[in-house]
């Protein structure tokens, strides 16, 4: 179960005008299981996202990217995603954009609409070429469940080795009007993403110009799915898309407005709900763990710091031991490529109790103080460097023997 994420109850999740979601069971790799998704938008939504740096970078990635740009150009607004689980369609070469864009052409014509109108994604194991029969098979089935309310089902739809569906609502009023928004994530492994195998889907039904839209997802990621890692690895997949239905009363047409400034500060903070979703089901997680470096000369150096911290085995392993061995944190900070840091004016604190003072150990501190804190579920790292006002914060879990069994056991 995941670290103090309760799964999310279905009646909780609310609609979002303007988007209706269905699923099916297309046996991508699995039978019996809900393993393709469908987001069917109106044709007054605006779409924008941001997609994994991998150099590897899944078909999907590559067609996607394409066909937001020729929208962009052609005004033809995005109708559709479509979604699959349990293959990646990465490392597949020319027979995987192939696959991918077969798998447009086939929900295009189902929908009257063009190939470039739809967003493919997929998620799941890398270097085995996509069924694009089942995948295209099951689209009349995902047609047939299209439904406004059907986010539960939806988040479902995507896991791979995620032990619970992760899907969250909000509503709330900007300006004197109305916005909601849901949203779904997927993701347990191979998460760091650096996005300028991680998804996340957010609807909102604002109207939101496309300058303005592609403002704001890039603002969101970089506060919430760019400061999350449980193992360091970037997937070739990682995707974020915000869609903006068009369907309710806000309209957001300026990245100047007062709407647009209220409208992102929700988003993001909605987004870090979702982000964190996944360092609480990381796998074989069994403690969410917040690092937050302070007192930088920029947010570039803390980050640096941060996921130095964050991507240690011996730091993880610690964590999951309760094994106040604090001494690993100093060490990561150390090596995080950082030159002219003095660790002489460095203050560590885990929680409220503060380790290490001006480089050292803390001489009023004591060890059964941070075994307390070690065996709690939730943690706190806080590190001040005494540098600048800079500061970041990075979410991770620990690592655990549960995360080993799985990952070598992921393709069974």
């Amino acid at each position: 179960m995941a670290v103090n994420s309760p799964i999310p109850v279905a009646a909780d999740l609310k609609p979002v005008a303007g988007i209706e979601l269905g699923h099916a069971e297309a046996g991508v790799r699995k039978a019996n299981r809900k393993d393709l998704l469908v987001m069917k938008l109106a044709p007054t939504a605006t779409v924008a996202g941001v997609f994994t740096t991998n150099r590897f970078c899944a078909a999907p990635v590559q067609v996607s990217k394409a066909h937001l740009e020729a929208a962009e150009i052609s005004g033809e607004p995005i109708r559709a995603l479509v979604i699959n689980t349990g293959n990646a369609n990465a490392g597949t070469g020319e027979a995987g954009l192939a696959a991918a864009n077969a798998t447009c052409e086939a929900l295009a014509n189902l929908l009257g609409c063009h190939a470039a109108q739809i967003l493919p994604f997929s998620t799941g194991v890398i270097l085995e070429q996509l069924p694009v029969d089942r995948v295209t098979a099951g689209l009349p089935q995902a047609l047939r469940n299209l439904n406004e309310d059907n986010w539960f089902n939806a988040a479902e739809a995507i896991m791979t080795t995620d032990t619970q569906p992760k899907a969250a609502s909000r509503s709330l009023t900007i300006e004197g009007r109305s916005v909601n928004m849901s949203g779904i994530s997927k993701g347990a492994g191979m998460i760091k993403p650096n996005m300028a195998t991680m998804l996340g889907f957010l609807a909102i039904d604002a109207k939101v110009s496309q300058s303005a839209l592609e403002q704001m997802v890039k603002q969101a990621a970089d506060r919430s799915f760019n400061c999350i890692t449980i193992d360091g690895d970037t997937s070739t997949n990682d995707s974020f898309m915000l869609i903006a239905t068009g369907a309710g009363e806000l309209e957001v047409t300026s990245v100047e407005s007062p709407e647009y400034a209220a409208l992102a500060a929700a988003v993001t903070e909605f987004s870090q709900q979702l982000a964190q979703m996944i360092i609480r089901d990381g796998e074989g997680a069994t403690k969410f763990i917040t690092v937050t470096v302070e007192e930088g000369k920029d947010v570039a150096e803390c980050r640096k710091i941060a996921y130095s911290i964050a991507h240690s085995p011996l730091v993880k392993t610690a964590f999951f031991a309760s094994d106040p061995n604090l001494g690993r944190i100093l060490c990561a900070i150390g090596y995080a490529g950082i030159d002219d840091l003095d660790v002489s004016t460095l203050d560590l604190y885990l929680d409220d109790v503060l380790v290490a003072k001006s480089g050292g150990r803390n001489p009023e501190y004591q060890e059964a103080d941070g075994q307390r804190v070690m065996k709690q579920s939730e943690i706190t790292v806080r590190v001040k460097l005494a540098r600048g006002t800079a500061d970041a914060t990075i979410w991770t879990c620990d690592l655990s023997h549960d995360y080993v069994s799985i990952n070598a056991d992921y393709r069974s």
